[in-house]
C-alpha cells in the first residue's frame, strides 16, 4: 500500500513539472515573437515632442530609447544621457515614454526602441521637426522713387523647414514673382523677387509678402507702400457755365504731381491779374466777386515740383444777362419745331409705305386676248386696242 502511494507522488509530480517546463517555455516564446510598437512623431521647432514605445506583453523584460547617434537615453526608468531636455513620462513593463523639450532641427531622425529579449528586438521611430520660417523682409526699394524707374523688390524669410512658400499682392490683387530657395543646414532660405517700371499709378500702391507655412496657423506678412514722384498736370475748373456780369465767379487749378506742385501762379493774358482788388488769389483758387466784361481773357495757372512745371487755361467770356434774354435761344420753340418736323416725317414714311406695299408688282397687259392667232400685225393691233376696255382684268396683284 505504501509502495503504491509512492509511485503516485512520484507520478504527480513528474506532471507537475512537466506543465510548468511548458508554460515557461510559452511565456518565453510569446515574449520573444513580439516586436516592440511605435509612432512616427511631428513637432514644431521649439515644441515638445512625446516619443512612446509599446508592448502587447512582457515578463519584465526591459524596454530601451537610443536617439538617431544610438545613445541610449531611457534604459527601463534609468536615464542614461545627460540632457536636461529629456525626462521620462512613464516607465513599466509594458510601456516607455519619454519627453524631449525645446526640439530643435538637431534632434531630428531616427529613434530606436529596443525590447531585450533573446535576441533583443527593435522598432524605430521617426521624428520630424518643422522649420519655422523667419518674419519676411522686404529689400530692393529706396524711397522715393521716380516714375520711369524699375525696381526690384525682394522679400525673404529664413530658417523654414520644409521650405516656405512666398506669395505677393498689389494691393488685394495677387502678383507672381520670381522665386529662389536655398538650403542652409537642415532649414532653407526662401527668396521672392518682383521687377516691374514704376509710373504715377504705383504712388502710394501696397506691396505685401506672405510667408505660408505648415508649422504657421497664419501667414507671416510684412509691406512696403512705394512712393512715386512725377511730374505735374493741371486742370482748370470754373464754378459757372456761363458767367454773366454781376456774378460772383471762381476758378480752380486742381494739380496732380508728386511732390505737390506749389505755388500756383495766376496770370491773364500773358501778364498780371489787372484787378486785384476784385481778383482774390486764394491758394489755388482764384476768385472774381463782380463779373464784368472787362474780365474777359484767358486765365492760365501755372505750378511745379522739381520734375517738371505745367500749366492749365481757361477762357473767360462775360455775357450780358439783357443780351441773353432778348437774343438767347428759345429752346422751347426749338424743341417744339424739331418734335413738329418729326410727326411729319415719319407720317409720310408711314403712307409711302403702304402706298408701295399695295401697287407692288401692279402691271397692265397689252396682248389681247387671241392677238396671237391674227393673221398680220394690223388685225392684231385692232384686237389689242378692242381689249384695252378689258385691261383692268388683265392686273395682276403681287402683295
Amino acid at each position: 500500500m505504501i509502495v503504491k502511494q509512492q509511485l503516485i507522488f512520484i507520478l504527480y509530480s513528474l506532471c507537475a513539472s512537466v506543465f510548468k517546463v511548458a508554460g515557461t517555455k510559452s511565456k518565453a516564446k510569446g515574449s520573444q515573437a513580439q516586436f516592440p510598437i511605435t509612432q512616427n512623431v511631428t513637432v514644431v521647432e521649439g515644441g515638445t515632442a512625446n516619443m512612446t514605445c509599446r508592448v502587447d506583453y512582457n515578463d519584465n523584460t526591459s524596454l530601451q530609447w537610443s536617439n538617431p547617434a544610438q545613445q541610449t537615453l531611457f534604459f527601463g526608468d534609468k536615464k542614461a544621457l545627460r540632457d536636461n531636455r529629456i525626462e521620462l513620462m512613464r516607465a513599466s513593463s509594458q510601456e516607455l515614454t519619454i519627453r524631449i523639450g525645446d526640439v530643435s532641427l538637431s534632434d531630428e531622425g531616427q529613434y530606436t526602441c529596443s525590447l531585450f529579449t533573446m535576441p533583443v528586438k527593435t522598432t524605430k521611430a521617426f521624428l520630424h521637426v518643422l522649420g519655422v520660417p523667419g518674419r519676411p523682409e522686404i529689400t530692393g526699394f529706396t524711397k522715393p522713387a521716380m516714375e520711369g524707374d524699375i525696381i526690384t523688390l525682394t522679400c525673404t524669410t529664413a530658417g523654414s523647414k520644409p521650405a516656405a512658400k512666398i506669395r505677393w499682392f498689389r494691393n488685394d490683387k495677387e502678383v507672381q514673382g520670381t522665386k529662389e530657395v536655398n538650403a542652409t543646414g537642415k532649414s532653407f532660405t526662401v527668396r521672392s523677387s518682383l521687377q516691374f517700371q514704376v509710373d504715377r499709378r504705383d504712388d502710394g500702391v501696397a506691396y505685401t509678402c506672405s510667408v505660408e507655412h505648415v508649422s504657421l496657423s497664419n501667414p507671416y506678412m510684412t509691406t512696403e507702400v512705394l512712393e512715386v514722384h512725377y511730374a505735374p498736370h493741371l486742370e482748370i475748373t470754373h464754378s459757372l457755365i456761363i458767367p454773366q456780369e454781376g456774378q460772383y465767379f471762381k476758378l480752380e487749378c486742381v494739380s496732380i504731381g508728386n511732390p505737390i506742385p506749389e505755388p500756383v501762379l495766376w496770370s491773364k493774358d500773358g501778364g498780371e491779374l489787372p484787378d486785384i482788388e476784385r481778383m482774390i488769389v486764394e491758394g489755388r483758387e482764384l476768385t472774381i466777386t463782380t463779373l464784368n466784361k472787362t474780365d474777359n481773357g484767358t486765365y492760365r495757372c501755372e505750378a511745379s515740383n522739381h520734375l517738371g512745371t505745367s500749366t492749365a487755361e481757361y477762357v473767360l467770356f462775360v455775357y450780358d444777362p439783357n443780351a441773353l434774354g432778348q437774343h438767347g435761344p428759345d429752346h422751347a420753340l426749338i424743341g417744339g419745331v424739331v418734335a413738329v418736323v418729326v410727326f411729319i416725317t415719319l407720317c409720310l414714311i408711314i403712307v409711302l409705305g403702304r402706298y408701295l406695299a399695295r401697287h407692288k408688282g401692279t402691271y397692265l397687259t397689252h396682248e389681247a386676248k387671241g392677238a396671237e392667232d391674227a393673221p398680220d400685225a394690223d388685225t392684231a393691233i385692232i384686237n389689242a386696242e378692242g381689249n384695252h376696255v378689258h385691261a383692268e382684268e388683265k392686273k395682276e396683284y403681287f402683295i
